[in-house]
């Protein structure tokens, strides 16, 4: 006969297969007994007194594994018992750092300023990559069509977008500026309905490398299991945008000044969701380095970061990486670094249907009236061979007719009076 708790629980541990499970020994944490014992000396200078409670809520470690910590400590001498934490004889027992734990502590500290949840081992985190991989999704064309609702595409676009974004590897998005590149890209992420779960820090030869990132990783809201190792923390697939600001020393780990304490590069960090490079070739480095850093992720699907001490380790390469530009591919890379991405799509000016469409639905969405006639005489007088559509037009034309309305009084009407006046005020002749 099994208690209510119990079959919670195992109902629990059985909802996702993925799910981490709770070490309940100091083996199964993949982490050196030593290790963990600097870790919990490390947390327990943060208050006069902690509690085995505490340390489980701290480190994200079963209370099975704080009270073995806690007896090592003890055994060492390095932790002293103060007393029940409450007048209830069932209450915690409080302890305190001793004389010589304290300054095994602050030996702690100077070797590294990490403190927090305890990492996990570089093993568990591979393997937790491959049971959760972006690849396990499938982008059906109803999924498609819902992520891209809003845009004005072309079937024959879309046609193209499904399988690239499928296939969970990597697309350049290239055309002239301004024709939604940028939007696709960022719809992507509505692609991916399942969640991950993202480890606070991971471990390698005895560094801290810290990965979770409340920038990158939104939670996604779910219950907390008892059997799940709170080590991770379940998040909705990631999706990192850079642009201009991307350089080569972004996508290499950095150790913090006087912590030693290893922060995860961003590509690192949208393992299992989604990476958009913006503007590529627009950066300080040169494209084709940026390529060339790539080459072996693109194509093998791990990459290898190195510490400072000259050790080299293999990680998971395991994301969609989207690029985007208005340079001519040939431009950006030799037929070797092209080669390497795998999807190439061409996002193409907006058809004169498109433009009205467009137009229509961003000046409803603003508030001004449209004259369907003076639209076409416009588009007439403006676009031809010299001066093509594109797509962000609409939006900086109403967007300039509105303030101009607004200021002056008037009744909100992209007459073709005013579509004139907004041409000449938004964009440059030359």
């Amino acid at each position: 006969m099994h208690s209510l708790d119990e079959v919670r629980e195992d109902f629990a541990a059985t909802l996702d297969p993925r799910m981490p499970l709770a070490p309940m020994s100091i083996e199964e944490t993949g982490l050196e007994t030593s290790f963990l014992l600097r870790l919990a000396a490390k947390c327990a200078t943060e208050q006069d007194t902690v509690t085995p409670s505490h340390l489980a809520e701290r480190m994200k470690l079963s209370k099975a594994v704080i009270n073995l910590l806690i007896k090592e400590l003890t055994k060492l001498a390095y932790f002293e018992a103060r007393g029940l934490a409450g007048e209830d004889v069932k209450s915690d027992i409080r302890y305190a750092l001793s004389s010589k734990g304290a300054e095994y502590a602050q030996a702690a500290l100077r070797q590294s300023s990490y403190v927090g949840p305890a990492p996990v081992s570089l093993d568990a985190f591979c393997r937790q990559i491959g049971l959760q991989t972006i690849h396990h999704e499938r982008v059906t064309p109803e999924v498609l069509t819902d992520a891209l609702e809003g845009l004005v595409l072309s079937p024959s676009l879309i046609a193209k977008l499904g399988p690239a974004m499928n296939s969970g590897q990597s697309i350049l998005l290239y055309g002239p500026p301004g024709n939604g590149k940028t939007s696709i890209a960022e719809r992507s992420a509505r692609l991916f309905r399942q969640t991950i779960f993202v480890p606070y820090a991971i471990e390698v030869g005895g560094y801290v490398i810290s990965f979770y990132d409340e920038a990158v990783h939104q939670p996604a809201g779910a219950a907390i299991y008892p059997k799940a190792d709170r080590r991770w923390v379940e998040c909705k697939r990631p999706v990192i945008k850079t642009g201009g600001e991307l350089t080569l020393d972004l996508l290499d780990l950095t150790l913090g000044e006087g912590s030693n304490v290893y922060e995860a590069p961003i590509h690192l960090k949208a393992s299992g969701g989604i990476f958009i490079i913006d503007d590529f070739g627009r950066q300080q480095v040169m494209p084709q380095a940026l390529i060339n850093r790539w080459i072996v992720p693109l194509e093998r699907g791990y990459d290898f970061l190195t510490l400072h001490t000259g050790k080299k380790f293999k990680v998971p390469f395991d994301e969609l990486v989207v690029f985007s530009t208005n340079i001519a591919p040939r431009d950006l890379s030799d037929e070797a670094g092209l080669r390497r991405l795998k999807y190439k799509i061409f996002v193409n000016t907006p058809s004169r249907e498109d433009f009205f469409q467009i137009f229509g639905a961003y000046a409803l969405s603003v508030d001004v009236e449209l004259s369907a006639r003076d639209l076409e005489l416009f588009y007439d007088r403006r676009y031809g061979d010299e001066s093509l559509a594109s797509c962000y037009h609409p939006k900086y034309l109403l967007d300039f007719i509105g303030s101009y309305c607004e200021f002056n009084g008037m009744r909100k009407v992209a007459s073709l009076e005013l579509l004139e006046r907004a041409w000449e005020g938004v964009f440059t002749s030359d």
